[in-house]
């Protein structure tokens, strides 16, 4: 539909004769509720007249566009208050009610503080750590996945939290493959709601075990990404959302912790490593901008504490050093708070949006168009996942 004003004001709108032929509509709501129409067969046009405030006259020309039926009513064409809005209500309703799942997993060599900058970011002793009882630190001969799933309720809302950890990744002599059972897992709970999907009697609501995004943990060396690094994020970045992380920032004097950030970025573009939030998923310029600020500051260094202290007259998060105390939550100390409003605060749901339309897609596709399944596997053989092992779906993973 072209049209000569683009200052109009009114419905604009698109009627369909019982003979098949388009003519137009042009409908002014104002305060008389008048309506002016001239109308041109020959030509297929509608001429609007609206007086202006200073008494002059606009004529609007609206050419016909076959085989559309169409009206934009805006704001100020309705009679009165309708209560549109009011859905949004009822959707913020249903989602308190329902509550929500988020799952996230974090990787990195022992030692890094992966549990304590988790229990940090919620406030709360969410992880594998603080949830065993006498638990015993010891390194793991081979990669295993665990996970604990919490119940978090704030202001109302309530949300399902698992955080899976991964001990013994990157903490032996030979880390071959390390990454394997990591991408394994990740595409069992693919998999697994896969197959929820197929099911003829569908649950009203399916359980996301889902990874909605990876905090991957990165030594403060000051020099440049390990080749680990390089391989497990190459692999990992085209099936879930990674977020890559400095640990144990407080380590590094603030030159040394911009000059690593700036090496690391270089090997991400070099290694052809896209992290999140990526461009291509940006959805308006709005976000394209808040997006690029995030991506100038990642990998975000952080710092990870559970102890309070006290700092003029206030009770802070942070670490106790005798130089003085660095503050989690102080944006000069750390960028601990770029993480958290990312991950929970600004983004949380587009991660699994990220999740649901981007990455579980592209699996959903690749195993429909398998060319040896058929319906009758859907039910009754287990896939083989795309690094050839079997999906357990029958329980909850190897954890």
């Amino acid at each position: 539909m072209e049209e000569s004003d683009t200052n109009k004001t009114g419905v604009v709108g698109t009627e369909r004769e019982d003979g098949g032929t388009g003519g137009e509509q042009t409908a002014n709501m104002n305060t008389a509720n008048s309506l002016k129409e001239d109308k041109t067969p020959s030509e297929k046009e509608t001429r609007r007249e609206q007086e202006t405030e200073e008494g002059q006259t606009q004529v609007e020309v609206c050419r016909s566009v076959p085989d559309l039926q169409l009206s934009i009513i805006r704001d100020s064409d309705l009679f009165g208050y309708v209560g549109i809005e009011a859905v949004l209500e009822q959707m913020k309703l249903k989602t308190i009610k329902a509550g929500f799942e988020f799952n996230i997993m974090v990787v990195g060599q022992s030692g890094l503080g992966k549990s304590t900058l988790v229990n940090t970011l919620f406030k709360s002793k969410v992880s594998r750590k603080s949830c065993t009882a006498n638990y015993e630190e010891k390194i793991s001969k081979t990669v295993k996945l665990h996970s604990v799933t919490h119940l978090i309720e704030e202001k109302g809302v309530k949300m399902k939290l698992t955080v899976i950890d991964t001990p013994g990744f990157g903490d032996q002599i030979n880390n071959k493959n390390c990454w394997e059972p990591i991408t394994t897992y990740i595409n069992e709970q693919y998999e697994k709601y896969l197959r929820e999907e197929l099911h003829v009697n569908r649950k009203k609501r399916i359980p996301d075990t889902r990874v909605h995004c990876c905090i991957y943990f990165l030594p403060p060396t000051g020099h440049r990404l390990r080749p680990i690094d390089v391989e497990f994020m190459r692999r990992l970045g085209t099936i879930v959302s990674i977020v890559p992380v400095i640990a144990k920032a407080d380590t590094l004097t603030i030159e040394e912790r911009l000059e690593f950030k700036e090496r690391i970025r270089q090997d991400l573009a070099s290694n052809g490593i896209h992290v999140y939030p990526q461009k291509e998923y940006d959805e308006d310029p709005e976000e394209f901008i808040l997006n690029e600020r995030i991506r100038g500051n990642i990998p975000f260094a952080v710092v990870g504490t559970d102890k309070e202290h006290n700092v003029n007259g206030n009770n802070v998060l942070g670490r106790k050093t005798k130089w003085g105390i660095v503050e989690v939550e102080n944006v000069a100390h750390c960028e601990f708070v770029n993480l958290r409003d990312l991950l929970i605060r600004s983004h949380l749901q587009d991660l699994k949006d990220v999740t649901n339309n981007v990455h579980y897609e592209t699996y959903r596709v690749q195993r429909l168009n398998e060319s040896n399944m058929t319906f009758s596997e859907l039910g009754f053989s287990t896939w083989p996942l795309e690094n050839g092992t079997g999906a357990r779906c029958d329980s909850d993973s190897h954890l």
